[in-house]
């Protein structure tokens, strides 16, 4: 499934403010967001590799896609995001629960900075072989990231494929 296709899946509409919580240096899915949302829409390309940001800029200059903005933030630290607490309408967090050991803390920082009835996406890797990706001991159960978002409140509203080697989970807050 390609990057348009798994946002449209999610619900992400022309208009909306989105947050994609470890954007990465290639911004694959900030950039691919700014698109879809707009010039009216707006969206946070948050990282705590500062040079990661900058690539992000770059890329959003070159394919004149004016409305990212980058915010440095170590998602680990709850209020440390540096974009205003219940103003985002879709936070996204892809692939990135299985790089960190405090994946509650990074759901719980994703939470404050949604709406009342905005969504979260999560994409991760499967648990399953594949020719490339973090090693599988380190990836995360779809069953695990529900148990956590719902512990913080959040109700599964859609759960998809979002290709061979990843699944797609949409929590709503309540």
């Amino acid at each position: 499934m390609d990057n348009q296709k798994v946002l449209e899946t999610a619900g992400i509409e022309e208009g909306m403010v989105v947050a994609d919580l470890g954007c990465g240096a290639r911004g694959y899915f900030a950039l691919q967001t700014g698109k879809m949302v707009g010039k009216n829409g707006l969206v946070y390309a948050v990282d705590i590799l500062k040079p990661a940001l900058q690539s992000v800029e770059s890329i959003a200059r070159l394919h004149d896609i004016q409305n990212i903005k980058t915010v440095w933030s170590d998602l680990e630290v709850y209020g440390a995001t540096k974009i205003i607490a219940e103003s985002v309408d879709f936070c996204l967090l892809i692939n990135i629960l299985f790089q960190s050991k405090k994946q509650g803390a990074i759901i719980k920082e994703a939470i404050r900075l949604l709406k009342k009835d905005a969504r979260l996406l999560v994409i991760d890797w499967k648990k399953t072989g594949a020719p490339f990706g973090p090693p599988i001991e380190d990836r995360i159960l779809p069953e695990q990231v529900k148990k956590w978002t719902e512990e913080k409140g959040l109700k599964l509203e859609k759960e998809f494929e979002a290709g061979p080697y990843h699944y797609g989970l949409v929590f709503k807050k309540i």
